[in-house]
């Protein structure tokens, strides 16, 4: 598998990013037991490949060639978007009736389409009509737009920090979202686009730059273990019945209900970027970790996301159908998440063996020792340029 991983990069980043999207597809499962291992990174990975990528454009070809790169990125994934909308609603729609289970198109919001499909066609269209698990996408088109406007202060990052930070305050303190058809989006784009940036900036500033701002500052170091200690209650608040029940009342509604996912909550916030910090100290760039073989998959995964993405959201919900029509056991949940994400790693493998055999340069005719020399003997006279030809063309 590491023969089709490709290692001129920063595979630490494919790494997580394949776990994220491994998380995004358990926890798009309802009720699956690994839900308590996941965690929440796409967003930050998304802006810190996006700075790579998009800011070398900048500086070799300028803001509108960026620009447009970066529309077309968007552009693509609308397209990817409105096909897995069509090709979701079918799968749930067959799913539902299947099943004799409308609860499918409840949970899901594929009623609100179904229900009055020529309005709903537009509002999908208008990104305004995202059903269950369907909102990932349009926040990432969104948060790729914003940043073709922002891209230019990637050369001053506390000004870009500074604009994105003043539009995630304005959120919090507005609680301005975008509409759609039935309330607003359930990942506010105004919000999320702070880790996005904050992601785009440690990317560009590199080793060196990170380093003069993070490094040697032991009270930084001790602030993000705390942090990220006390996060990991709130978490298991969210996540596991017991420790809800253990924790007072009052505190355990205030931590379950105040520390809002859709906005970003600053609680939030603060534990991704210290777990982010320390993760960074105990595996350097020059780490190998990315490639060993239980790490493989993941890595290889996250350099193929849109794939991975839209296989996992579809496999997801054929788990979700496992157990709720035949078995939810420990160990179907077990065999759901090892079966679907290695039919994901197999797909991403055919996909990486594609692209590598594209890249693969045609081979050169090998060339006999005799014909060289003739070649290296040949009279010089033959290497003149015999006169033109009265009669040609």
């Amino acid at each position: 598998m590491r023969s089709l991983i490709r290692e001129n990069r920063d595979t630490r980043v494919d790494f997580f990013r394949g776990y994220a999207l491994f998380c995004i597809f358990i926890s798009h499962i309802p009720d699956h037991g690994f839900w308590i291992f996941t965690i929440q990174t796409f967003i930050f990975l998304a802006g810190y490949a996006a700075a790579i990528a998009y800011g070398r454009q900048y500086e070799r070809n300028g803001w509108a060639y960026a620009a447009a790169s970066l529309g077309l990125r968007a552009w693509n994934l609308y397209v990817v978007h409105i096909f897995m909308f069509v090709a979701f609603i079918a799968q749930v729609s067959w799913s539902a009736a299947r099943f004799d289970n409308p609860a499918y198109l409840d949970e899901t919001r594929v009623a609100e389409f179904l229900n009055e499909p020529y309005v709903a066609v537009l509002d999908a269209l208008a990104l305004r009509l995202q059903p269950a698990f369907m909102d990932i996408l349009p926040l990432y088109i969104v948060v790729l737009l914003w940043f073709a406007l922002l891209i230019p202060l990637l050369r001053y990052p506390w000004a870009l920090l500074g604009v994105s930070g003043g539009v995630y305050l304005f959120v919090r303190i507005t609680g301005f979202n975008l509409p759609t058809s039935s309330g607003t989006w359930f990942f506010n784009p105004l919000a999320w686009q702070s880790l996005f940036i904050i992601g785009a900036v440690v990317s560009h500033l590199g080793a060196e730059g990170r380093d003069r701002w993070l490094a040697g500052r032991w009270y930084l170091t001790a602030g993000a273990v705390a942090t990220a200690m006390v996060g990991l209650l709130i978490s298991a608040v969210w996540r596991v019945p017991g420790v809800f029940e253990a924790v007072p009342s009052p505190w355990a509604e205030r931590i379950y209900f105040g520390i809002d996912k859709s906005g970003l909550h600053p609680a939030r916030l603060l534990h991704f970027l210290a777990v982010a910090y320390l993760v960074s100290w105990l595996i350097p760039r020059d780490s190998r970790f990315a490639l060993s073989w239980p790490a493989q998959p993941f890595t290889l995964c996250g350099q193929h996301g849109l794939m991975v993405f839209a296989m996992g959201v579809f496999l997801s919900f054929v788990g979700r159908l496992v157990m709720q029509e035949l078995d939810a056991s420990w160990w179907t949940q077990t065999a759901l998440a090892l079966a679907g994400w290695s039919v994901i790693t197999a797909f991403a493998a055919a996909n990486a063996w594609y692209d590598g055999a594209g890249r693969r340069p045609a081979a050169v005719p090998a060339v006999s020792e005799r014909t060289i020399k003739v070649r290296q003997n040949a009279p010089a006279a033959l290497a003149k340029p015999r006169p033109a030809d009265s009669n040609a063309a």
